[in-house]
């Protein structure tokens, strides 16, 4: 959801993990919207057609203080729930409980691509050397996405073999672009070629456009309302229109945010080139249709309403659709809601939306 200047926090590291869980005070209001909402709420363990489903969250996030402080100093920030890290874990559990979720897929940000090559990689290391270890002291309710150093392709194809081979992290977490360089550029290609060897998915979360900023500011916190679906929007298109999904046809690519704006109007890219073939590349000849290359990306599903949740299901297939609510920021506190109230779904596309499709994309037991 956000940048490290949005979420880390100063206080003690988790006891033997150096974790930080952001915002986990936020608990409360979790509650507070559970107990509104009803008796509709769900709590654990999820029942969909009479049967249990392991919810997963693909979307939530934690910080490596340790890994943080490489990095320099922390501008004072204003998001929700950052004056309220919680390090302890039970409280962490505590509000996955409260939110129907049996287990979070933790990303970090990444923040570190206009760092030099050593620093970048050492933060890193760090990183998913502290995630793995949580992760697998807690294998029933954490899985993590690896970070990597993208500005160094080189490094980067090592550092996600290590993490899903040897670490048991299940893909990695990168941001929308590296340093305004989309990652449809071919230097990135050995990256993709290796996700794609290992299976490990890849997981798209914006951290914000500098280039929009002047435009963007102003009331509405619209650097992140509407620069960061751009920002998706734009990695996608890119990956799609410079024909990278062609190059690795087996790419498992997941979009935060619902996929940004794309699949709001995603048939304008159908006749982008039919209109303006000046504005396209003769020599790129896509194998399908732009649109038809939705329903190979996962979307999670931090859309809001069971009418975005409809919409997204019809525009890219249930099948690609994965549950995630930005936690703990407090965007989505109950993230299996809508999914639930969503009457054009079928009970088994509900239940593979809350945890099914994840758990066979990342091979989790359930």
């Amino acid at each position: 959801m956000t940048t490290r200047r949005d979420f880390l926090k100063t206080g003690t590291a988790a006891v033997a993990t150096g974790i930080v869980f952001c915002s986990c005070g936020l608990l409360q209001s979790a509650h507070a919207q559970g107990s509104a909402q009803g008796p509709s709420r769900q709590k654990l363990p999820v029942m969909v057609g009479g049967k249990r489903v392991k919810t997963i969250d693909v979307h939530a996030h934690c910080s490596i203080p340790e890994a943080s402080k490489l990095l320099g100093p922390i501008p004072p920030v204003t998001v929700r729930g950052n004056d309220e890290a919680v390090i302890d874990i039970d409280k962490r559990f505590a509000a996955m409980d409260a939110q129907a979720v049996d287990m979070e897929v933790l990303s970090i940000n990444p923040n570190w691509y206009d760092r030099d090559r050593d620093l970048a990689g050492q933060v890193v290391k760090l990183q998913n050397e502290k995630l793995a270890e949580l992760c697998a002291s807690k294998s029933d309710r954490f899985a993590g996405f690896a970070s990597l150093t993208l500005q160094a392709p080189d490094l980067a194809v090592q550092e996600l073999e290590t993490a899903v081979k040897k670490q048991g992290l299940k893909g990695a977490a990168i941001g929308g672009n590296v340093n305004g360089v989309a990652f449809s550029d071919p230097k990135f290609n050995p990256v993709w070629a290796k996700a794609e060897e290992l299976g490990a998915p890849l997981f798209i979360h914006p951290q914000g456009v500098p280039e929009l900023n002047k435009l963007v500011a102003g009331n509405g916190w619209l650097a992140n309302a509407v620069s960061y679906p751009v920002e998706t929007t734009i990695a996608l298109s890119h990956l799609i229109f410079e024909g990278t999904f062609d190059r690795f046809p087996k790419l498992k690519v997941i979009a935060a945010h619902g996929g940004g704006f794309l699949p709001s109007y995603a048939d304008r890219s159908d006749h982008a080139c039919l209109v303006n073939p000046g504005g396209c590349n003769p020599d790129i000849k896509l194998k399908k249709q732009p649109t038809e290359y939705l329903k190979q990306i996962y979307f999670d599903s931090l859309v809001f309403t069971p009418e975005a949740i409809r919409h997204l299901a019809t525009q890219v297939g249930a099948g690609q659709l994965i549950m995630g609510s930005d936690y703990p920021y407090p965007w989505q506190l109950e993230p299996v809601a809508h999914i639930f109230a969503c009457t054009s779904l079928s009970e088994d596309e509900k239940a593979d939306i809350l945890g099914r499709t994840a758990a066979k994309l990342f091979n989790i037991e359930t």
